[in-house]
């Protein structure tokens, strides 16, 4: 039985994403399919995954066997540095459908924006192009900070969407006032700060005792309550139903304040001036 759907958010280009989705890293192609299925049935119809990953034909493959209707399902992909030009961008997205299997992509982001190479507004037009031709819904950047986004906003290319990392101890305060400004959607990966503790820390547990939910409950509703696009990571099939079951409560004004009090500013982030791929 297919769980409740999550809500959406109206894209700049018009396309809408759902709240919440199924993220897929560090998950192999048979891994992915499996959780695809489950998550198809949970109520999932965001997937996203990357060319970096390596398992888009894993995502291909869940969503063909769930037997859901591709028209239904909202499929995210990411392509890597050697594709940062206008045609190279075009070639990535070739390379993506092929592998998942569609002739159309929701939303193709550049993965990393690479400034040393100083291609990624380029490559962002290569994304516009695919846009107007209609080989994507929408188009996307995913770990860039403000200046980054500047460049492009002054070319004219202003992205649908910027995935980025984001929980409630990196809250990253000035690339979501850049997206706020100009009308682009913040997407958290690693929603959940995997491998940092936050599910165990005090005030997350005090909330889950609070409102008898699940510690990864409370702060996926903190992320979806402020109009962030949540993509958290599971491969086990309770975990996947529990994470999109957050749209019957609410976090009161006082609890989202106390966990907007965890910010611990950029530490722990991942720099994109010096990292990419």
């Amino acid at each position: 039985m297919t769980g409740a759907l999550a809500p959406t958010l109206k894209l700049r280009r018009g396309a809408r994403i759902p709240l919440l989705g199924l993220g897929t890293w560090p998950l192999d192609d048979a891994q992915t399919a499996a959780a695809v299925i489950t998550a198809v049935d949970a109520g999932y119809r965001l997937f996203d995954t990357a060319e970096n990953y390596r398992n888009e034909r894993g995502v291909g493959e869940g969503i063909r066997r769930s037997g859901i209707e591709r028209g239904e399902v909202f499929l995210t992909t990411k392509f890597n540095k050697e594709w940062h030009s206008r045609d190279g961008a075009k070639r990535a997205f070739e390379k993506s459908a092929r592998r998942l299997g569609v002739d159309y992509i929701d939303l193709l982001l550049l993965h990393w924006p690479n400034p040393e190479q100083d291609r990624y507004v380029d490559a962002v037009a290569g994304l516009a192009d695919l846009f107007a031709d209609g080989r994507l819904r929408a188009i996307g950047t995913s770990n860039f900070k403000a200046h980054h986004l500047q460049r492009l906003i002054d070319a004219g290319l202003v992205p649908d969407l910027n995935q980025i990392q984001l929980d409630p101890r990196h809250a990253r305060s000035e690339v979501r006032a850049v997206h706020r400004q100009h009308g682009i959607v913040t997407e958290s990966w690693s929603p959940l700060g995997q491998g940092s503790g936050l599910l165990e820390s005090g005030p997350i547990a005090g909330l889950a005792a609070k409102y008898g939910r699940a510690p990864a409950q409370i702060v996926l509703r903190w992320h979806v309550q402020q109009g962030l696009v949540a993509i958290p990571k599971s491969a086990t099939p309770e975990r996947i139903h529990q994470n999109i079951s957050i749209f019957d409560f609410e976090l009161d004004d006082d609890d989202m304040a106390q966990l907007r009090g965890l910010d611990a500013g950029e530490d722990g982030v991942a720099d994109s001036d010096r990292f990419g791929h």
